[in-house]
């Protein structure tokens, strides 16, 4: 009998709209088929801010959005995966948007960096178009940021997002009912100063194929091909433009100084009237600068690459990113000149007493991940400082370029490694009182593990070649194994002063012993 697929619903909590696919899944040859497409215009980065707080009114549109969105999937039995980007991010009451959406529909928001949401979208683009094999340059114009990735297979060679998106600098610059001239040259001096240090790298290096995502992308891309006469009832994937049609129907986004009459040009959606002069400016600017010919289309972007990241997830099936995740921690150990054999070997320790313990803590790979991670960059921080160096240790993660890791995630990592020595997690803390109560009790499991395992090499010297764990009524015993004939009294030591906040969390006596010969 067949094996029944199963189906997700992905949401992608733009700055200029809200988009959600409803996906019908086939994991064994790893692919997907869309059931279903919703968006809303919330324009949740509206404001005079700058998108440094989400206003009430759009708070209420996304929270209204949502509940349609969340209804649609549950007609078709959809788990939901929501992400948030650029305007969620840098908000500032983000945190309180985030909990009244988890009250009123019960979506779970990730927000996801910069760096992995580029990382999603170029997921996406190799499903969608054949040029794995090729050096890819990637722009993805959205409403707050603009993203550039060059890649190659499972390469990434350079990657930045920038903030100017559409939205962001429509309100900066054209926010009136008329544009002007001025306006329009400020808009375009502002652009090429931004994009400075994007076309400085990139224009040093080759590319064979130049790719476009996304709204301002897509639409521009509708109204060359209208202009050529083709049929625009086609999708767009794989159209192909030029910069020499751009620049034309730049100069006549531009030319029509009113959004009301803008929005009749043949291939606009009247939604995006406004905003595609700004739109249309950067896309105009990034052609020039980078000395890109011709750019194709990708319909798939960050929502398709969601489904493709969550069936990696669940199947743990090979990819072309299958090992993201691990180079970019190695990457960041290296640059802040970790202890490699220390950090390798409390990891393998504490990985060791993780998975033979989860009658304890009832966690699972995830998490799992989450621990190892930690436990690799847990010293990082004696890069600045040996005193307080777990708390710079916390800092250099939950700032670092992390790909395949959310913020949630990369909070929660941080967490877990701030706390592998001195004070256990307290709710005087301001980043461990940020977390979910949920993601604190998490941390906490995590953390007394990681303590323990990092006790037990107290000296920087392997003693403890491995950890056996015995779970009896009321108590756990570790059985610590020497490497050869190695000492390990201070590693015992080590783990005895540490292994309070185990106790604590699995209700347990913690018992320390060497396995006889």
């Amino acid at each position: 009998m067949k094996k029944k697929s199963t189906r997700l619903a992905v949401i992608d909590l733009g700055t200029n709209s809200f988009h959600m696919i409803i996906a019908e899944l086939h994991p064994r040859n790893h692919t997907f088929t869309i059931l279903d497409r919703e968006k809303d215009y919330v324009r949740i980065g509206s404001g005079k801010s700058d998108m440094k707080q989400l206003s009430p009114s759009a708070m209420e549109r996304g929270i209204m959005a949502l509940r349609r969105f969340k209804g649609l999937a549950q007609r078709f039995q959809a788990p939901v995966r929501a992400v948030a980007t650029s305007a969620i991010r840098e908000a500032l009451n983000q945190q309180e948007y985030l909990l009244r959406v988890r009250r009123v529909t019960g979506i779970n928001i990730e927000v996801i960096s910069g760096f992995e949401e580029v990382r999603l979208i170029y997921l996406g683009v190799l499903k969608a178009l054949p040029v794995f094999g090729k050096r890819v340059l990637l722009v993805d114009i959205g409403g707050g940021s603009t993203d550039f990735l060059l890649a190659r297979r499972d390469t990434i060679l350079y990657d930045n997002t920038l903030k100017i998106g559409a939205l962001r600098l429509h309100q900066r610059f054209f926010a009136g009912k008329k544009i002007t001239g001025t306006a329009i040259d400020k808009c375009r001096k502002y652009i090429r100063g931004t994009l400075n240090p994007v076309t400085r790298k990139i224009r040093r290096q080759r590319f064979d194929v130049a790719v476009g995502t996304s709204g301002t992308v897509e639409t521009i891309a509708n109204m060359i091909r209208i202009r050529r006469g083709l049929d625009s009832s086609y999708k767009l994937n794989s159209f192909t433009f030029n910069a020499r049609e751009l620049t034309d129907i730049v100069l006549e986004i531009v030319g029509i100084r009113d959004a009301r009459k803008r929005a009749r040009l043949p291939g606009l959606d009247a939604d995006r009237a406004d905003i595609i002069v700004s739109g249309g400016l950067i896309l105009e600017q990034v052609i020039e600068d980078l000395g890109i010919k011709r750019m194709t289309v990708s319909e798939y972007a960050l929502r398709e690459g969601v489904v493709i990241d969550t069936m990696n997830r669940a199947t743990r099936a090979p990819d072309v990113f299958d090992d993201i995740k691990q180079k970019s921690v190695s990457v960041l150990a290296v640059k802040f000149q970790y202890s490699r054999v220390h950090a390798e070997h409390t990891a393998m320790l504490a990985t060791r007493i993780f998975t033979q313990t989860r009658r304890l803590h009832g966690l699972g790979n995830r998490e799992r991940e989450f621990l190892e991670v930690a436990a690799l960059l847990h010293d990082i921080g004696f890069y600045i400082s040996h005193a307080q160096h777990h708390r710079h240790t916390y800092y250099l993660i939950r700032n670092a370029e992390l790909l395949g890791f959310t913020e949630e995630e990369k909070e929660i990592i941080a967490n877990i490694a701030r706390y592998h020595r001195k004070s256990h997690p307290k709710q005087k803390h301001e980043a461990f009182v940020q977390l979910t109560p949920d993601n604190q009790r998490l941390v906490r499991k995590l953390a007394a593990i990681l303590r323990v395992a990092d006790g037990l090499d107290r000296s920087h010297t392997c003693s403890v070649r491995d950890v056996v764990v015995r779970i009896r009524k009321g108590q756990v015993c570790f059985v610590v194994k020497p490497s050869g004939h190695a000492d390990v009294s201070l590693e015992l030591w080590g783990a005895v002063r540490k292994k309070q906040l185990f106790e604590e969390m699995f209700d347990c006596d913690l018992q320390l012993r060497v396995l006889k010969k």
